[in-house]
């Protein structure tokens, strides 16, 4: 039986597959069918999301759900996380689940742990974030996350069980904190690429990620997270990393719109329905967050990006 079994073949769980199997850890990377476990077994490699990082020879790919390991990895969108779940919740029975995904789900209002708990209230439930891009992460290069559980005791036996030498995990126990600030820097790196795309220069973006880590903090802290996880990996980490590169789906989704192109609803791109998830859930408490209400406005087609923009600089003048 495996050690860990990494649901979800898209770039991230591949990526994490392959680095703890070449880590020497027994895993098991499953597809979502037949079909496209046959693919990647075929080619040796995630042609589509990884081409030309080959699987360790270690490395088990399959679609069987029948019997995972007693460490399940969910690298499935936020949004699809509440049904996949609730398919093969008998299977998780007795299970530690650690979502591998950022967001907040727009028809509960849960974060990823709670929404596996509220399908699978039989399981353990953990998250896995941090400032980490599957392409560095199947390169081999060094990557730190933060791993998080209700109790020290079992982040400490994950942080164990899933660090190797180039994957540095970092635990915790303040799961809100955790998996806020990895669903809300996704909304500033959509604000971020929204400010390059539209010219406003790299002056503008540094304010911009500065406002939009306060933000960040005052609504996770409604939450009763705990501040200082904020200014950690899962945080201002993975904050600055998502509104500085490329690479990152939500910054260079935001570069399009700033450029005046057209959301694309069929890639993912977790920023979005996390800003009108989020901007919902601050307007009822409300909590003041300017830069989420801009882009959850522009992205429901309320405002162009023009006037998105207009709406962030037009901002009364106060103390910082």
């Amino acid at each position: 039986m495996s050690e860990i079994s990494v649901f979800g073949a898209g770039a991230f769980g591949t990526a994490l597959a392959i680095s703890l199997a070449r880590a020497g850890k027994n895993v098991q990377l499953i597809a979502r069918n037949q079909e496209r476990a046959d693919i990647l077994r075929t080619a040796n490699e995630n042609t589509a999301r990884l081409a030309g990082v080959r699987f360790p020879d270690t490395l088990v790919v399959t679609s069987d759900t029948s019997d995972p390991a007693l460490i399940c990895m969910l690298a499935v969108p936020t949004q699809e996380l509440s049904r996949f779940v609730q398919g093969i919740s008998q299977e998780f029975v007795g299970r530690t689940l650690v979502a591998c995904c950022k967001g907040v789900d727009r028809t509960t209002g849960l974060g990823p742990t709670g929404v596996i708990l509220n399908k699978c209230p039989m399981s353990e439930a953990a998250v896995l974030s941090g400032p980490g891009f599957a392409i560095d992460i199947a390169a081999g290069l060094p990557t730190a996350l933060t791993i998080a559980a209700r109790s020290d005791v079992t982040a400490r036996f994950l942080q164990e069980a899933l660090s190797t030498k180039v994957l540095r995990l970092y635990r915790s126990t303040d799961i809100f904190g955790v998996e806020l600030g990895g669903a809300l820097k996704n909304i500033m790196a959509i604000a971020a690429g929204i400010t390059i795309g539209a010219g406003l220069g790299e002056s503008a973006r540094a304010a911009l990620m500065a406002r939009g880590f306060e933000e960040l903090g005052r609504f996770a802290q409604s939450a009763g997270a705990n501040p200082t996880t904020l200014a950690g990996l899962s945080g201002l980490g993975d904050l600055v990393l998502t509104c500085t590169s490329e690479k990152s789906r939500n910054f260079a989704f935001g570069i399009g719109l700033g450029q005046g192109a057209k959301a694309d609803t069929s890639i993912t791109v977790e920023g979005m329905s996390t800003a009108i998830a989020v901007a919902d859930l601050a307007r009822a408490r409300n909590i003041e967050m300017p830069i989420t209400f801009a882009v959850a406005a522009l992205l429901s087609g309320k405002i162009s990006t023009k006037e998105a923009v207009k709406m962030l600089l037009s901002r009364p003048l106060k103390k910082e």
